[in-house]
């Protein structure tokens, strides 16, 4: 038997809307603990980086999950937790974000540059400070157009600006996974149940190759 290198291992995963619902809240949760990790995840619709850091509302609900219990939904109670007490709480080995979309400004015409970096950088400064290992998960193709105004140039431009943005946590690129509007989508942003599985396996498997993990398990 091939004991998984996660086995074993806290992992707090932390995000958007794309962990709320049936999304990846039940997918790469499950994958995670499949593979021997205790795995708490908290997804709050609308979401930003910033947001962790304090108590923040939030737009569209939201929901939680701990080890292999059930998702928990949270309605319009949903809130974030701010991250400090988080890592005090779990004292998770490792933290996975899953964010991007929330922060790309499908809507506007000018990329966010600036605010992007604030927001995440405070994040990830906060997280670095407790010197657990973290790694980022980047935005996915998508579908263009649709309720969010999504489109390919936009995504490719925010998770090429994440990936040289989110040190100290190592990044996962999403858009490896799959050509441009291959997972079908239900508005653009959110995929359909087949999508939301391959993604949730992909990035599992990619988190077991990442240097945060590997440098865990030598510890």
């Amino acid at each position: 038997m091939v004991t998984s290198i996660l086995a074993g291992l806290s992992i707090l995963v932390i995000g958007d809307s794309h962990l709320t619902s049936n999304y990846l809240i039940t997918t790469l949760h499950d994958n995670l603990s499949a593979q021997g990790a205790h795995v708490h995840t908290i997804g709050v619709c609308g979401a930003n980086a910033g947001d962790w850091l304090k108590v923040t509302p939030g737009t569209c609900g939201g929901a939680e999950r701990i080890g292999k219990g059930k998702i928990v939904p949270a309605g319009s109670a949903a809130k974030t937790t701010p991250i400090t007490q988080l890592l005090q709480k779990d004292k998770p080995d490792l933290v996975v974000i899953v964010m991007g979309d929330t922060m790309a400004g499908y809507t506007t015409p000018q990329f966010p540059k600036t605010w992007i970096w604030q927001q995440v950088t405070s994040l990830t400064k906060e997280i670095g400070k407790s010197q657990t290992a973290c790694v980022w998960v980047g935005p996915a193709w998508g579908s263009e157009g649709g309720k969010y105004n999504k489109t390919f140039p936009r995504v490719k431009m925010m998770s090429s600006f994440l990936s040289s943005n989110v040190a100290p946590c190592g990044y996962i690129d999403s858009l490896k996974f799959s050509k441009p509007g291959e997972w079908t989508t239900t508005d653009g942003q959110h995929f359909t149940a087949s999508g939301y599985k391959t993604w949730g396996d992909a990035i599992a498997k990619q988190i077991l190759v990442t240097p945060e993990v590997k440098a865990i398990k030598k510890k």
